[in-house]
Protein backbone atom coordinates (compact mmCIF):
# COMPACT_ATOMS: atom_id res chain seq x y z
CA UNK A 1 0.00 0.00 0.00
CA UNK A 2 2.72 2.19 0.58
CA UNK A 3 4.71 1.63 -2.41
CA UNK A 4 1.34 2.89 -4.27
CA UNK A 5 1.05 5.54 -2.03
CA UNK A 6 4.39 6.77 -2.80
CA UNK A 7 4.16 6.31 -6.77
CA UNK A 8 0.69 8.14 -6.94
CA UNK A 9 2.23 10.65 -5.07
CA UNK A 10 5.18 11.07 -7.28
CA UNK A 11 3.21 11.03 -10.47
CA UNK A 12 1.20 13.94 -9.24
CA UNK A 13 4.05 16.22 -8.61
CA UNK A 14 5.60 15.12 -11.40
CA UNK A 15 2.43 16.32 -13.62
CA UNK A 16 2.09 19.54 -11.45
CA UNK A 17 5.84 20.19 -12.44
CA UNK A 18 5.66 18.96 -16.26
CA UNK A 19 2.96 21.37 -15.82
CA UNK A 20 3.90 24.28 -14.55
CA UNK A 21 6.41 25.68 -18.10
CA UNK A 22 3.42 24.32 -20.50
CA UNK A 23 1.07 27.11 -18.52
CA UNK A 24 3.97 29.71 -18.45
CA UNK A 25 5.19 29.20 -22.26
CA UNK A 26 2.14 27.45 -23.87
CA UNK A 27 -1.46 27.90 -22.62
CA UNK A 28 -0.90 31.01 -21.59
CA UNK A 29 0.22 32.37 -24.67
CA UNK A 30 -3.00 30.90 -26.11
CA UNK A 31 -5.63 32.68 -23.55
CA UNK A 32 -3.77 36.13 -24.01
CA UNK A 33 -5.26 36.92 -27.05
CA UNK A 34 -7.38 40.28 -28.51
CA UNK A 35 -11.37 39.68 -27.56
CA UNK A 36 -13.43 39.05 -30.86
CA UNK A 37 -16.17 40.49 -29.04
CA UNK A 38 -14.92 43.76 -28.82
CA UNK A 39 -16.95 46.87 -28.27
CA UNK A 40 -15.82 50.23 -26.89
CA UNK A 41 -16.53 53.95 -27.03
CA UNK A 42 -13.06 56.43 -27.02
CA UNK A 43 -13.51 60.21 -26.57
CA UNK A 44 -11.23 62.52 -28.27
CA UNK A 45 -11.39 66.39 -27.57
CA UNK A 46 -9.91 68.83 -30.11
CA UNK A 47 -9.43 72.83 -28.64
CA UNK A 48 -9.17 75.73 -31.66
CA UNK A 49 -9.17 73.06 -34.35
CA UNK A 50 -10.02 75.09 -38.01
CA UNK A 51 -11.51 72.91 -40.48
CA UNK A 52 -13.07 73.70 -44.10
CA UNK A 53 -16.82 74.12 -43.95
CA UNK A 54 -18.67 73.49 -46.90
CA UNK A 55 -21.78 74.85 -45.28
CA UNK A 56 -19.92 78.18 -44.96
CA UNK A 57 -17.35 77.41 -47.63
CA UNK A 58 -14.61 78.65 -45.34
CA UNK A 59 -12.31 77.43 -42.43
CA UNK A 60 -13.65 77.90 -39.41
CA UNK A 61 -12.26 77.54 -36.03
CA UNK A 62 -14.04 75.22 -33.08
CA UNK A 63 -13.69 73.13 -30.23
CA UNK A 64 -14.55 69.59 -31.64
CA UNK A 65 -15.61 66.49 -29.92
CA UNK A 66 -14.83 63.17 -31.55
CA UNK A 67 -16.32 59.96 -30.53
CA UNK A 68 -14.88 56.60 -31.47
CA UNK A 69 -16.65 53.66 -31.83
CA UNK A 70 -15.48 50.20 -31.50
CA UNK A 71 -17.35 46.97 -32.35
CA UNK A 72 -16.13 43.26 -33.36
CA UNK A 73 -17.50 41.30 -35.64
CA UNK A 74 -17.78 38.16 -34.07
CA UNK A 75 -19.17 35.53 -36.87
CA UNK A 76 -16.03 37.16 -39.19
CA UNK A 77 -13.54 36.16 -36.71
CA UNK A 78 -12.22 32.85 -36.34
CA UNK A 79 -8.69 31.16 -35.95
CA UNK A 80 -6.08 34.04 -34.95
CA UNK A 81 -7.98 36.77 -36.62
CA UNK A 82 -9.88 38.93 -35.10
CA UNK A 83 -12.44 41.47 -37.41
CA UNK A 84 -13.59 45.02 -35.64
CA UNK A 85 -15.49 48.04 -37.13
CA UNK A 86 -15.25 51.32 -36.16
CA UNK A 87 -17.22 54.56 -36.80
CA UNK A 88 -15.61 57.90 -35.62
CA UNK A 89 -18.15 60.87 -35.82
CA UNK A 90 -16.49 64.63 -35.24
CA UNK A 91 -18.99 67.45 -34.16
CA UNK A 92 -18.05 70.93 -33.82
CA UNK A 93 -19.21 72.06 -29.73
CA UNK A 94 -18.08 75.85 -30.58
CA UNK A 95 -20.69 76.15 -33.73
CA UNK A 96 -22.97 73.72 -32.14
CA UNK A 97 -22.50 71.75 -35.86
CA UNK A 98 -22.85 67.98 -35.33
CA UNK A 99 -21.67 65.27 -37.71
CA UNK A 100 -19.06 67.48 -39.68
CA UNK A 101 -16.99 64.64 -40.42
CA UNK A 102 -18.20 61.56 -40.13
CA UNK A 103 -15.87 58.04 -41.14
CA UNK A 104 -15.77 54.10 -41.00
CA UNK A 105 -12.97 51.51 -41.14
CA UNK A 106 -13.34 47.42 -41.11
CA UNK A 107 -9.94 46.09 -39.63
CA UNK A 108 -8.37 42.83 -39.18
CA UNK A 109 -5.66 41.50 -37.38
CA UNK A 110 -3.81 38.94 -35.64
CA UNK A 111 -5.18 39.06 -31.71
CA UNK A 112 -2.13 37.87 -30.27
CA UNK A 113 0.61 40.57 -32.61
CA UNK A 114 -2.03 43.27 -33.21
CA UNK A 115 -0.12 42.94 -37.15
CA UNK A 116 -3.06 43.50 -39.84
CA UNK A 117 -4.40 40.53 -41.51
CA UNK A 118 -5.82 41.21 -45.08
CA UNK A 119 -9.06 39.28 -45.43
CA UNK A 120 -12.75 39.66 -44.25
CA UNK A 121 -13.48 43.27 -46.81
CA UNK A 122 -11.27 45.31 -44.75
CA UNK A 123 -11.74 48.78 -45.67
CA UNK A 124 -11.44 52.43 -45.41
CA UNK A 125 -14.88 54.50 -45.86
CA UNK A 126 -15.79 51.22 -47.73
CA UNK A 127 -13.21 51.34 -49.88
CA UNK A 128 -11.19 48.08 -49.79
CA UNK A 129 -7.68 49.15 -48.54
CA UNK A 130 -4.01 46.57 -47.82
CA UNK A 131 -3.32 46.81 -44.13
CA UNK A 132 0.26 46.68 -42.54
CA UNK A 133 1.62 46.73 -39.30
CA UNK A 134 0.02 46.98 -36.03
CA UNK A 135 -3.88 47.58 -36.29
CA UNK A 136 -5.23 48.57 -32.64
CA UNK A 137 -2.67 47.34 -30.44
CA UNK A 138 1.17 46.67 -30.05
CA UNK A 139 2.13 42.77 -29.65
CA UNK A 140 1.80 41.31 -25.99
CA UNK A 141 5.46 41.99 -24.73
CA UNK A 142 6.00 45.31 -26.19
CA UNK A 143 9.98 46.04 -26.68
CA UNK A 144 11.91 49.12 -26.68
CA UNK A 145 12.43 49.43 -30.56
CA UNK A 146 10.59 50.74 -33.67
CA UNK A 147 7.56 49.31 -35.27
CA UNK A 148 4.92 49.83 -38.45
CA UNK A 149 1.59 51.43 -37.36
CA UNK A 150 -1.24 51.47 -39.57
CA UNK A 151 -2.71 55.26 -40.62
CA UNK A 152 -6.11 54.75 -41.69
CA UNK A 153 -5.93 58.44 -42.79
CA UNK A 154 -3.33 57.38 -44.91
CA UNK A 155 -4.11 54.46 -45.54
CA UNK A 156 -0.28 53.34 -45.00
CA UNK A 157 2.34 52.11 -42.19
CA UNK A 158 4.70 54.25 -40.74
CA UNK A 159 7.72 54.15 -38.45
CA UNK A 160 6.32 54.49 -34.58
CA UNK A 161 9.47 55.29 -32.90
CA UNK A 162 10.10 53.87 -28.96
CA UNK A 163 11.24 57.35 -27.13
CA UNK A 164 10.73 57.25 -23.65
CA UNK A 165 8.85 56.01 -20.45
CA UNK A 166 6.61 57.17 -18.80
CA UNK A 167 3.62 56.38 -16.26
CA UNK A 168 -0.32 57.04 -17.08
CA UNK A 169 -2.49 57.39 -13.89
CA UNK A 170 0.49 55.63 -12.12
CA UNK A 171 0.68 52.71 -14.94
CA UNK A 172 3.92 52.68 -16.47
CA UNK A 173 3.94 52.56 -19.81
CA UNK A 174 6.20 53.17 -23.50
CA UNK A 175 5.31 55.95 -25.17
CA UNK A 176 5.79 55.69 -29.30
CA UNK A 177 6.18 58.95 -31.68
CA UNK A 178 5.11 58.03 -35.31
CA UNK A 179 5.67 61.04 -37.92
CA UNK A 180 3.98 60.76 -40.80
CA UNK A 181 5.09 62.96 -43.82
CA UNK A 182 2.81 65.25 -46.13
CA UNK A 183 0.76 62.12 -48.26
CA UNK A 184 -1.96 63.12 -50.73
CA UNK A 185 -4.66 61.02 -49.79
CA UNK A 186 -7.91 61.88 -52.36
CA UNK A 187 -8.48 64.73 -55.16
CA UNK A 188 -11.48 67.04 -54.81
CA UNK A 189 -13.38 69.40 -56.86
CA UNK A 190 -14.15 72.69 -55.83
CA UNK A 191 -14.96 76.35 -56.84
CA UNK A 192 -12.59 78.47 -57.65
CA UNK A 193 -13.37 81.74 -55.94
CA UNK A 194 -13.74 79.79 -52.65
CA UNK A 195 -9.76 79.21 -52.82
CA UNK A 196 -9.35 82.61 -53.52
CA UNK A 197 -8.49 82.00 -57.22
CA UNK A 198 -9.34 84.40 -59.72
CA UNK A 199 -10.10 81.61 -62.28
CA UNK A 200 -14.09 80.73 -62.57
CA UNK A 201 -16.06 77.81 -62.27
CA UNK A 202 -14.30 75.18 -60.66
CA UNK A 203 -10.88 73.79 -60.21
CA UNK A 204 -8.90 70.19 -59.13
CA UNK A 205 -7.10 70.32 -55.65
CA UNK A 206 -5.39 67.39 -53.86
CA UNK A 207 -5.82 67.06 -50.34
CA UNK A 208 -2.66 66.51 -47.98
CA UNK A 209 -2.45 64.89 -44.59
CA UNK A 210 1.04 65.04 -42.87
CA UNK A 211 0.76 64.72 -38.77
CA UNK A 212 2.38 63.26 -35.55
CA UNK A 213 0.48 60.28 -33.87
CA UNK A 214 2.11 59.43 -29.83
CA UNK A 215 0.85 56.32 -28.24
CA UNK A 216 1.02 55.37 -24.67
CA UNK A 217 1.21 51.81 -24.39
CA UNK A 218 1.60 49.38 -21.56
CA UNK A 219 3.86 46.80 -22.44
CA UNK A 220 2.45 43.68 -20.85
CA UNK A 221 -0.28 43.61 -23.06
CA UNK A 222 0.69 45.77 -25.69
CA UNK A 223 -2.74 47.73 -25.29
CA UNK A 224 -2.60 51.80 -26.00
CA UNK A 225 -3.94 53.63 -22.53
CA UNK A 226 -3.71 57.30 -24.09
CA UNK A 227 -3.05 58.93 -27.80
CA UNK A 228 -2.51 62.11 -29.11
CA UNK A 229 -3.15 62.81 -32.79
CA UNK A 230 -1.35 66.55 -34.31
CA UNK A 231 -3.21 66.72 -37.53
CA UNK A 232 -2.41 69.09 -40.52
CA UNK A 233 -4.73 68.94 -43.77
CA UNK A 234 -4.44 71.19 -46.40
CA UNK A 235 -5.98 71.93 -50.21
CA UNK A 236 -3.75 72.26 -53.02
CA UNK A 237 -4.26 72.50 -56.09
CA UNK A 238 -2.57 70.54 -59.17
CA UNK A 239 0.27 73.25 -59.39
CA UNK A 240 1.33 72.48 -55.76
CA UNK A 241 0.15 75.73 -54.39
CA UNK A 242 -1.45 75.53 -51.11
CA UNK A 243 -4.93 77.22 -51.64
CA UNK A 244 -6.39 76.39 -48.16
CA UNK A 245 -6.65 74.66 -44.75
CA UNK A 246 -8.94 71.32 -45.03
CA UNK A 247 -8.19 70.09 -41.25
CA UNK A 248 -5.66 70.94 -38.58
CA UNK A 249 -6.15 69.88 -35.36
CA UNK A 250 -4.30 68.55 -31.91
CA UNK A 251 -6.83 65.84 -30.91
CA UNK A 252 -6.55 64.26 -27.38
CA UNK A 253 -8.36 61.65 -25.28
CA UNK A 254 -10.17 62.97 -22.87
CA UNK A 255 -9.31 62.18 -18.60
CA UNK A 256 -12.23 59.50 -18.95
CA UNK A 257 -11.42 57.74 -21.77
CA UNK A 258 -7.65 57.53 -20.46
CA UNK A 259 -8.92 56.43 -17.09
CA UNK A 260 -10.97 53.53 -18.55
CA UNK A 261 -7.77 52.32 -20.79
CA UNK A 262 -5.54 52.00 -18.01
CA UNK A 263 -8.29 50.67 -16.12
CA UNK A 264 -8.77 47.82 -18.67
CA UNK A 265 -4.81 46.81 -19.00
CA UNK A 266 -4.12 46.90 -15.60
CA UNK A 267 -6.44 44.20 -15.26
CA UNK A 268 -5.56 42.45 -18.36
CA UNK A 269 -1.75 43.20 -16.96
CA UNK A 270 -2.69 41.27 -13.80
CA UNK A 271 -4.34 38.03 -15.82
CA UNK A 272 -1.23 38.01 -17.59
CA UNK A 273 0.68 38.02 -14.84
CA UNK A 274 -1.13 34.88 -13.12
CA UNK A 275 -1.17 33.01 -16.14
CA UNK A 276 2.65 33.39 -16.69
CA UNK A 277 3.71 34.00 -13.58
CA UNK A 278 1.71 32.93 -10.32
CA UNK A 279 -0.19 29.77 -11.79
CA UNK A 280 3.18 28.01 -13.09
CA UNK A 281 5.00 29.22 -10.01
CA UNK A 282 1.87 27.56 -8.04
CA UNK A 283 1.91 24.39 -10.04
CA UNK A 284 5.66 23.96 -9.53
CA UNK A 285 5.54 24.16 -5.84
CA UNK A 286 3.01 21.86 -5.49
CA UNK A 287 4.29 19.33 -7.89
CA UNK A 288 7.35 19.44 -5.90
CA UNK A 289 5.84 18.95 -2.15
CA UNK A 290 4.01 16.16 -3.84
CA UNK A 291 7.30 14.51 -5.00
CA UNK A 292 8.75 15.38 -1.36
CA UNK A 293 5.94 13.47 0.11
CA UNK A 294 5.91 11.15 -2.13
CA UNK A 295 8.99 9.89 -1.26
CA UNK A 296 8.99 10.50 2.68
CA UNK A 297 6.19 7.74 2.10
CA UNK A 298 8.19 5.93 0.46
CA UNK A 299 11.00 5.75 3.11
CA UNK A 300 8.37 5.21 5.86
CA UNK A 301 7.34 2.00 4.10
CA UNK A 302 10.50 0.72 3.62
CA UNK A 303 11.66 1.11 7.40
Amino acid sequence: MGRISTLVLIGVGAFFIALAPLVKFWAAEKIIAAPANQFGITRLTATGAQYFSKQDLKVLTADLDIIVTTRGDVKESKDDVVVWDEATVVNDVTNRRPQIDLSDRRSAFDKYTGAGVNCCAVNVKKAPVTLEGQIYKFPFGVEKKTYKVFNSSVQKAFDATFVREESVNGLPVYVFEQQIPSTKTETLTAPASVLGMTEEGDVQVDRYYDGKVTFWIEPATGAPVKQEQQRHEVLKTQDGVERSLAFVATAKMTDQTVADLVSSAQKSKSQINLLKNIIPLVLLIVGVAFVLVGVLVGRRAER
